[in-house]
């Protein structure tokens, strides 16, 4: 491997462990975002185009779940890095269906260890629970960066296990063009789905859910439109 190659794999390495931060640490500056995460990977690859497209895909499922609260949900910050790695410089009716499985996979891994995490947390505060009683400033600061830390090495470990699968698929996969096409609609198709289950959970029923009828209808028109007239 040139050394370019190891400077690009040391970056997405850095930038999906960001992304993983971001989820529930810090900043929470929406980094976490498959099409934030995927967009900035396929830059830092040389092919911003396949992680605008991986994103997209990635972001119909995110949609289905608000992590807010202690809700569980999937960590797709790494997933979308990883997903994006399979895509980049491949023809995209091709590798997107792999890519957005991958990347659900890394994603629903991610969610697993987030739960982990807070198991860990929770004992790591337990422990200083007298000195945080005392209202011991060091304390607090202390677990927040243990916290921290042990979020960070999460992410890293998660992002590492994505991109080494990827590097896997993409030397040793190989797909007809059928079955890789047929994933691809597969995996647009079912993210579209979800997104549309998760906005008619949430507009619940009554007026919102007419609303969202009469978007959904005004977008398609459009979508109908602009189709025509290119």
């Amino acid at each position: 491997m040139t050394a370019d190659g190891l400077v690009v794999i040391a970056a997405l390495l850095v930038w999906g462990t960001v992304a993983g931060l971001d989820l529930v640490s810090v900043p929470q500056a929406m980094l976490a975002r498959p099409i934030v995460a995927a967009t900035v990977a396929g830059w830092l690859l040389g092919d911003i185009e396949a992680g605008l497209r991986v994103g997209a895909v990635l972001e119909l499922f995110a949609l289905d779940v608000l992590p807010v609260g202690a809700v569980r949900y999937p960590d797709y910050g790494p997933g979308a890095v990883a997903a994006t790695a399979v895509s980049a410089h491949a023809p995209w009716e091709l590798s997107l269906g792999v890519a957005t499985g991958l990347g659900l996979v890394v994603a629903t891994v991610g969610g697993w260890s987030l739960r982990w995490l807070r198991h860990r947390n929770a004992r790591t505060t337990q422990r200083r629970a007298a000195a945080l009683r005392a209202g011991d400033a060091g304390a607090i600061h202390r677990i927040q960066y243990i916290c921290m830390v042990r979020d960070a090495a999460r992410a890293l470990v998660l992002t590492a296990a994505g991109l080494a699968v990827a590097w896997l698929l993409d030397g040793r996969l190989r797909l007809d063009r059928d079955t890789a096409a047929a994933l691809t609609l597969a995996a647009i198709g079912a993210g579209a789905a979800s997104a549309l289950g998760g906005a008619i959970r949430g507009a619940g029923t009554g007026a919102r859910l007419r609303w969202l009828a009469v978007g959904g209808a005004a977008g398609l028109g459009l979508a109908t439109l602009a189709w025509s007239i290119g």
